[in-house]
């Protein structure tokens, strides 16, 4: 009896660990669509978009660990998250699969079509980059990034009050859109504070622009330039940091910011539906 409750408890640990980094929600029938949300954000904040879609899919969104209601996980962080998607995808039998990612989703997009070409057939990148760090610190080796370090222990101690004000601070720099502040600052408030320190040292570690040259599904890239008073050179940024992806486009949403789904959304649906009916069979 006590080697047959080990047993079970064995198989329970290893169910719930191979659960943990994500937790996923599907709807609706038709070619999988798996819709991978930023940093902080719950997959909620793709039912919109799904509600827009003018063909019939079978919709896959995803949380991550740390964020919405989804418990934390150790680190690292992003790893986990990139095999527990491809283990996803491969035990659903997901094919023709299209991926649409905002953000850090847009990464893991990368890296799920680089590691699943013969089941991914179209990918939608919403304001994402392959290299975050090389635009926010150029020439900074992600060697030097360490989970211990001076800046993420102030975040790490930073009183509730003091991180409120910064992601309110934040949620505006994101969105033109009043009616969604609140709820990005909210986001960035419930996510695990850990998980918001070292996950995003996790992502400023990526380089993923090598790994573009393994992609041929087509691929639509837009990004936004209403943050931005150069929008001429945030063209150019894209066009570097995407220089090695073969079939692509890229779009830029000129009255955005980094929420281009809730501050362009007719514009934004018109781009992913027209998108889905040339490439997805």
């Amino acid at each position: 009896m006590k080697r047959l409750s080990f047993m079970i408890l064995m198989l329970l640990t290893q169910l719930s660990f191979g659960q943990s980094a994500i937790q996923v929600t599907t709807s609706g029938q038709g070619e999988p669509v798996l819709f991978l949300p930023g940093f902080t954000t719950p997959g909620s904040v793709w039912d919109e978009t799904v509600q827009n879609l003018v063909a019939p899919h079978e919709s896959h969104l995803v949380t991550y660990a740390g964020f919405g209601e989804l418990a934390p996980i150790d680190t690292p962080w992003y790893e986990p998250i990139r095999q527990q998607l491809i283990e996803y995808v491969e035990e659903n039998n997901l094919t023709n699969l299209t991926l649409i990612g905002h953000s850090m989703g847009g990464n893991l997009a990368i890296d799920l079509a680089a590691a699943l070409p013969d089941r991914v057939s179209s990918l939608i990148l919403v304001e994402s980059i392959p290299c975050m760090r090389e635009m926010m610190m150029p020439g900074v080796p992600a060697s030097s990034l360490q989970y211990d370090s001076p800046y993420n222990q102030q975040m790490l101690n930073m009183p509730d009050d003091a991180f409120q004000k910064m992601a309110g601070n934040m949620a505006q720099n994101m969105t033109t859109n009043a009616a969604y502040m609140d709820t990005i600052a909210n986001w960035t408030m419930q996510a695990d504070r850990e998980t918001y320190v070292y996950g995003y040292t996790d992502l400023l570690k990526l380089d993923l622009r090598d790994k573009l040259s393994e992609i041929d599904a087509p691929t639509l890239i837009l990004g936004a330039g209403a943050a931005y008073p150069d929008k001429a050179m945030i063209q150019t940024n894209y066009e570097n940091q995407y220089a090695n992806l073969r079939s692509k486009e890229i779009v830029m949403a000129d009255e955005s910011k980094h929420f281009i789904m809730f501050d362009q959304p007719e514009w934004f649906y018109q781009q992913v539906n027209n998108f889905l009916q040339a490439n997805v069979r």
